[in-house]
């Protein structure tokens, strides 16, 4: 790896070639459970968890002991072969999502478990029906089956025309969902708590009606759990605050404590497609399934789901504290937080980040939080005094 003499020649060599991505004033260096260390060593909580990827921590010894051992022993081996590790991710999967949902299939993304959603769903419906149902300010990721599920134009519109048949619903709203789901439609996919659409959980009657809807029109029912999901809202599910099974779900980042893994896990019906239609050349890569496995597992045993719980009640009540006009609003599930404040949210984080904390933006006015969960209660408090400070 090459050298570089410090934290902006970093930054600058990645500016410089870098096709896509906009960059921050900062370069991780290292991180340690709840925290990450720039260039020049200085400490931050990371209350972001790079889109609650970290949701173990950084550098858990579990993940990076599977990482160590696994790739000792070989880094990839095709699909279609079996190996040890993808078994055992996928037996885990099975055992720690609903009972119906008897498949899963491995792939790299979140987009990319959301678009084989998207082709299952259109390939095993009966009488060939085709209409994809998405909710209005939802984010589904940016590959082209999965811009076209998501709201916002600036996702979809430079790459327009995107695919077609689908259509929006108002998101937590009932009759919306009842006139928009029809006998043409294949599936429907919903976050139950929006992440990008400014941290909002959908409430128990949208929850139940797009349930009711879906098994109505014999249409699958998707819940993308890619943020919400293992853990972040103090569910190891966040469906599982409603009751409601679905007939598939996709799990992405905290799912491989810092790998590029994903799944979808979904009932029998939706894979009766044609052998080798569907497939991917890195799919439930050994190296990154064992990580994920790893992961998973310590979410599980350490019950971080209730850790979640009861520290993300800490935290909102914390913020909802604070005496200041500029805070609009504090909502959220367990560890996934919004606070909504008057003006754009990007001034606030940056004064955040001077601060020793950094979060996220969701839209343009919210301050999104989805620390590692694993933090304790001084980090909660931290983190409230940074925002407290910067309002």
């Amino acid at each position: 790896m090459k050298e570089y003499p410090d934290m902006e020649s970093v930054i600058a060599a990645e500016k410089d070639v870098e096709a896509v991505f906009s960059k921050k004033p900062l370069s991780i260096e290292e991180g340690d459970g709840v925290y990450v260390y720039d260039g020049e060593g200085e400490e931050y909580l990371d209350f972001g968890a790079s889109y609650g990827v970290m949701a173990v921590g950084h550098s858990n010894p579990s993940v990076v002991e599977a990482i160590r051992e696994q790739a000792g022993k070989y880094t990839y081996a095709q699909a279609s072969y079996a190996t040890k590790a993808r078994a055992s991710l996928l037996e885990r999967l099975k055992q720690h999502t609903p009972e119906a949902l008897e498949r899963v299939f491995l792939t790299n993304a979140g987009t990319e478990a959301n678009e084989t959603a998207f082709k299952l769903a259109r390939a095993s419906t009966p009488e060939g029906k085709t209409k994809v149902v998405a909710a209005e300010n939802g984010f589904h990721g940016r590959t082209f089956g999965s811009i076209s599920a998501t709201y916002k134009k600036k996702y979809r519109q430079p790459f327009e025309p995107t695919v077609p048949e689908f259509e929006f619903t108002g998101f937590d709203d009932p009759e919306s969902l009842k006139e928009t789901v029809d006998d043409d439609t294949a599936m429907v996919i919903l976050e139950p708590v929006q992440g990008e659409g400014g941290v909002q959980p959908a409430s128990q009657e949208y929850v139940e009606t797009a349930r009711d809807v879906c098994s109505d029109h014999d249409s699958y029912l998707v819940f993308d759990e890619i943020q919400a999901g293992l853990g972040r809202t103090g569910r190891l599910w966040s469906h599982q605050h409603y009751d409601v099974t679905p007939d598939a779900l996709t799990t992405a980042k905290a799912l491989g404590g810092g790998m590029p893994v994903s799944a979808l896990v979904c009932r029998e019906a939706m894979t009766e497609i044609p052998k080798g239609s569907h497939g991917g050349t890195y799919c439930g890569n050994p190296v990154a399934a064992a990580a994920a496995d790893a992961a998973v597992e310590h979410i599980v045993e350490e019950d971080l789901a209730a850790n979640a719980a009861e520290k993300g009640e800490r935290l909102i009540e914390g913020l909802r504290e604070i005496d200041s006009d500029r805070v609009v609003e504090v909502r959220g599930r367990g560890l996934m937080v919004g606070v909504q404040v008057r003006g754009r949210a990007g001034r606030y984080l940056s004064g955040m980040a001077q601060e020793g904390v950094l979060a996220l933006p969701a839209g343009s006015n919210v301050i999104r939080m989805l620390p590692p969960l694993t933090l304790e209660d001084e980090h909660v408090d931290e983190a409230v005094e940074a925002v407290e400070a910067v309002v």
